[in-house]
């Protein structure tokens, strides 16, 4: 059979609180549907290999890198990218922190930096300093020496959550 006339399985997924479908080669890496078929681009690829952490996101609330996760295993998982953190246009409080703080830098590590942040949060709302070094141990950064993130997970973790946080609170309750 000839690619041409190839059928590739329905994958359907949510994707950032929407429902999606593709039709894609089930071992097309979640990486490249997020970017190439819904135009995802905050997803980053850095290694391609699973170890730079630049394409994180969130598969049904778990922290992986996209890279080394096969479409079809995201078949009926929630899928959290750093375009589904800020809610109406207003930036989750992790991005605010980011911002404020000088987190971002050259910005391909980023949205990965924001997720591993997301997914400790979640996990543990107020990390000490180690326990937030371990929640970004995944994830590379080869600007800014780390402490400008650390800074950021910090604060964001001490202060209030952010109206975009808790708007995205009151949807998830409704």
């Amino acid at each position: 059979m000839s690619a041409a006339k190839m059928q590739w399985p329905e994958i359907r997924f949510k994707v950032n609180g929407a429902e999606r479908s593709v039709s894609v080669p089930p071992m097309k890496r979640l990486l490249d549907v997020l970017r190439e078929d819904m135009g995802l681009t905050g997803v980053k690829e850095g290694c391609g290999e699973g170890e730079c952490g630049s394409c994180s996101v969130l598969l049904d609330g778990v922290l992986v890198n996209s890279c080394l996760v096969p479409a079809l295993q995201a078949n009926g998982c929630e899928v959290l990218t750093v375009e589904g953190l800020a809610t109406n246009g207003a930036l989750a409080h992790i991005q605010q922190t980011f911002l404020e703080l000088g987190g971002t830098q050259c910005g391909i590590c980023t949205p990965g930096m924001m997720l591993a942040a997301e997914s400790l949060l979640r996990k543990n709302p107020q990390p000490d300093l180690d326990e937030i070094r371990e929640g970004l141990a995944g994830n590379l950064c080869r600007c800014t020496g780390y402490m400008r993130i650390i800074d950021a997970v910090r604060r964001a973790s001490q202060t209030p959550t952010s109206t975009a946080a808790s708007v995205r609170e009151e949807t998830v309750r409704k």
